[in-house]
């Protein structure tokens, strides 16, 4: 099965503290181009492969999607806040990385009118099958699927906006292959949104390698050409980060 971008209900309300990484036996070993290290001894939830420090999540597939229009979703994240944060103009066109069943994409949609665009991406053919399902429904016609893998979205070049990812980034198999691509999709003054539970605070009740901090988003962009423009910080639980391509 495709890894998926994306995380699901074992990952929510179980936040007894993971057990912290044992000591390794081994020594970390790198990938050929040095990117990347593989540990063998890691955290249960993660993959074994880290970047910048940091281990990259477990992931789960579309058996799951119905959790994503799960009806208690926007009390508990307040995607609302989100798009209104986002201040998207009519005839934009924007990408929902790992859009899963479109979610956040319809309300994208609605917001940058009949003239924008959104390109809803993902990597499982099964989540856009839905997503597909779900816009006929509701007669939206501006979301176009796209099929990605996990070191491309597929986008074209310069040709979106805003580029969002809703809890999505720190299960990328291939962080920095992900960020170049994405980074070419972005017209020049394009915005890459990163929105992740806060590694910063306990209190949030996700599994300690399903959150992020600002400073390591800042760090594993610090890699790239894209500027900090600012971190939004009125949702309940998740931090808006936010790049710009110069």
């Amino acid at each position: 099965m495709l890894p998926v971008r994306r995380f699901f209900p074992f990952v929510l309300l179980l936040a007894a503290a993971c057990p912290a990484f044992s000591k390794d036996a081994n020594p970390p070993q790198p990938d050929a181009a040095g990117v990347y290290e593989f540990r063998p001894d890691h955290d249960r939830d993660g993959i074994g492969k880290f970047y910048m420090g940091r281990e990259i999540a477990h992931v789960m597939g579309h058996q799951a999607a119905d959790w994503l229009d799960r009806p208690e979703r926007e009390e508990e994240e307040k995607t609302g806040l989100l798009v209104e944060a986002l201040k998207l103009q009519p005839g934009e066109a924007v990408a929902d990385i790992g859009c899963g069943t479109g979610y956040l994409s319809r309300q994208l949609a609605k917001k940058v009118g009949k003239k924008g665009v959104v390109y809803g991406e993902d990597i499982q053919q099964e989540m856009l099958d839905i997503l597909q399902k779900k816009m006929a429904e509701e007669r939206i016609a501006n979301v176009k699927p796209v099929l990605g893998t996990i070191t491309d979205p597929k986008l074209p070049a310069e040709s979106v906006n805003t580029i969002v990812m809703v809890d999505v980034y720190h299960e990328f198999d291939h962080p920095r292959e992900m960020t170049v691509a994405m980074i070419r999709a972005l017209k020049h003054g394009g915005r890459l949104v990163f929105v992740e539970y806060r590694g910063e605070d306990p209190a949030v009740p996700i599994k300690r390698l399903h959150k992020m901090t600002v400073g390591q988003v800042k760090k594993e962009m610090s890699a790239t050409e894209l500027k900090f423009s600012e971190s939004i910080e009125t949702l309940p639980r998740q931090h808006v980060i936010v790049f710009t391509k110069p």
